[in-house]
């Protein structure tokens, strides 16, 4: 009888302890539900936040992509105009030249090709030749074409009907196009020949594909005469684009994959969607056409996506590990994604450091780009220094003279006086192919203290021979203390040369010529050259390259801007005005070494 009841009872205390363990159970299940809850909200927040950053970081890339795109578009529209309104008055230089009439007049042409070929050597021009009234190359930079009959080709028939320059675009046996200016050379309104100029624009096309993806100039009618893709020329842009090679299945697949989160792409190149860019170019109805891949937005678009899955996998980690505390059973799964999550870790840092890697190959690569545009104004920078030569060539040309009166007069100790003067020549002469040497490599130009004294006197030893065949006046002022400055000295010289000759020149047809010449030192260094000529007619245009009031032959119009450039990289300015007394004055200010170093 007692069993009973005490068997009767064991039940009932089970009873009371499984009611103990279904609320236990109960709350874990809870617990385990919001967790799996708060785990299944972060994957939908992060798939949401993961689109919507797609979408908007797409759009804005894809924005900030074509705006450098029509940047460079309207850099390279610039080169190309820039190219052609050079090489535009070239034609009409030649075309005046007395020079080339007399060896038309006279069918002299023992000496034409070399005046070309120094001509082409100052002003640049790809090729430059000389066309005799039958249209028969008398004279060229390239003397193979000598003998050529060109009377049949529409530049020529086209220069002998009209009095202004012509431009003309003739297709090529290679598939590219030759670009020539030519115009009409008349004497007493008598037709005698035609000049030639080519210009170089293949070059322009070389640059371009190492910078941009693909670009193609067309013509009025719509046809490519410049393309970085060799096939597009002479086809139309539809035509172009067309042209492309037969994908395989696999290809056509990866690139569906691959242009699924891209906008709708404006044109497909080879196959790969492609970004347009349309400019036109101020030039005979021509346009530029850019096309650039979106492999770069790819790239920007994915190196934010994965900062964000990394975390949102680390919110989803911490979910998992609190999910795991719950019951010893999920602690190998919380151990296996901490694994995982230490080689994504891994995996990040290895991606970190390529990038790290890869950025600092960008900077190497931008310095290597900026070092070929430096060697690429070398070809500017060559007329600059043919220009400088010119001078220091017309003092030993007089002191040669001479000394050579001397030695027949039997005077040697004042004959070696100019041989002496003339081996100082040949050194400036040596210095400045340094300097064009020194610029073609990298670092810093070779700056030092410099006395604009004697930066002063040095130019006036060089002009002796110009001041010696003329009745000029010179006044200078200069002080009793040193004006120093941190430049060049060689370019420092040339600058004060080319204004003391454009003096001279000035005055050549004053009755009292003078120049006067003062140097001080305030605020900044300042030295003024001012001449009684007939002043300057127009000063906007003063200092633009080829821009002269000389008669043809007697220069370029490079000194003045050359001077300028100069001035502007020594960190000065280069101004001029006219005087009220008639004449023109050149002030060119510095600042002051002491001014310099107290910056520093």
């Amino acid at each position: 009888m007692i069993l009973r009841p005490s068997s009767s009872s064991a039940p009932a205390g089970d009873s009371a302890d499984d009611d103990a363990d279904g609320i236990s159970a109960a709350e874990r299940r809870i617990g385990r539900w919001w967790l799996r809850g708060a785990i299944g909200a972060i994957v939908v927040i992060a798939v949401a936040v993961i689109w919507i950053t797609n979408s908007w970081l797409t759009q804005r890339f894809t924005e900030s992509t074509r705006n450098r795109a029509e940047v460079r578009v309207a850099l390279y529209t610039g080169n190309i105009i820039s190219e052609l309104q050079r090489n535009s008055v070239v034609p009409l230089l030649l075309a005046r030249d007395p020079e080339l009439i007399g060896a038309l007049n006279s069918q002299n042409y023992s000496l034409t090709s070399s005046r070309l070929i120094s001509a082409q050597k100052e002003i640049g021009a790809a090729s430059i030749q000389l066309l005799d009234g039958q249209g028969r190359v008398v004279a060229a930079t390239d003397r193979n074409r000598i003998g050529a009959n060109l009377s049949k080709e529409p530049f020529f028939i086209s220069a002998q009907r009209s009095k202004e320059t012509i431009f003309t675009v003739s297709p090529q046996d290679s598939g590219g196009s030759a670009f020539t200016y030519t115009r009409a050379v008349t004497f007493d309104n008598q037709f005698r020949g035609v000049i030639l100029v080519g210009v170089d624009l293949s070059r322009y096309e070389r640059s371009w594909s190492v910078i941009a993806d693909a670009v193609a100039v067309t013509d009025s009618e719509g046809r490519i005469i410049l393309a970085t893709e060799p096939r597009w020329r002479g086809l139309t842009m539809d035509e172009a684009l067309s042209v492309r090679s037969a994908p395989s299945a696999i290809q056509r697949a990866l690139q569906a994959t691959a242009d699924w989160a891209n906008p709708t792409p404006d044109a497909y190149v080879q196959g790969e969607a492609v970004m347009r860019v349309d400019a036109r170019v101020p030039f005979r109805g021509w346009r530029m056409t850019a096309f650039s891949t979106y492999d770069s937005i790819r790239e920007r678009v994915n190196a934010v996506l994965a900062l964000e899955i990394m975390l949102f996998a680390i919110l989803m980690a911490l979910a998992f590990y609190m999910l795991q505390r719950r019951a010893r059973l999920q602690s190998r799964v919380l151990m296996r994604e901490s694994t995982e999550l230490r080689q994504l870790n891994a995996r990040l840092q290895r991606v970190i450091a390529e990038r790290e890697k890869a950025q600092k190959d960008l900077a190497v690569a931008e310095q290597t780009l900026a070092q070929s545009s430096k060697l690429a104004a070398l070809g500017e920078m060559s007329a600059a220094v043919s220009h400088e030569l010119n001078q220091p060539l017309a003092a030993m040309k007089t002191y040669l003279a001479g000394a050579r009166l001397l030695l027949q007069r039997d005077r040697p100790t004042e004959a070696m006086s100019s041989f002496q003067r003339i081996d100082d020549l040949i050194e400036r002469m040596g210095a400045i192919t340094r300097q064009l040497k020194s610029y073609a490599r990298k670092g810093g130009e070779a700056f030092e203290p410099v006395d604009l004294r004697a930066c002063l006197s040095s130019a006036l030893t060089m002009m002796e021979p110009q001041l010696r065949t003329r009745a000029v006046r010179i006044v200078r002022s200069v002080p009793k203390q040193p004006v120093q400055v941190m430049a060049d000295r060689i370019r420092l010289e040339q600058v004060i040369i080319n204004l003391l000759r454009n003096a001279l020149d000035a005055t050549r047809e004053a009755k009292d010529p003078q120049i006067d010449i003062l140097l001080a030192a305030g605020e900044t260094a300042s030295l003024s050259v001012r001449d009684n000529g007939h002043g300057i007619a127009d000063l906007e245009k003063l200092f633009e390259p080829f821009w002269t009031t000389k008669k043809p032959g007697d220069g370029v119009g490079l000194g003045l801007a050359i001077s300028s450039g100069i001035v502007t990289d020594l960190g000065g300015r280069l101004t001029a005005r006219n005087a009220q007394g008639g004449g023109a004055v050149f002030e060119m200010r510095l600042p002051l070494l002491g001014e310099l170093r107290a910056a520093e």
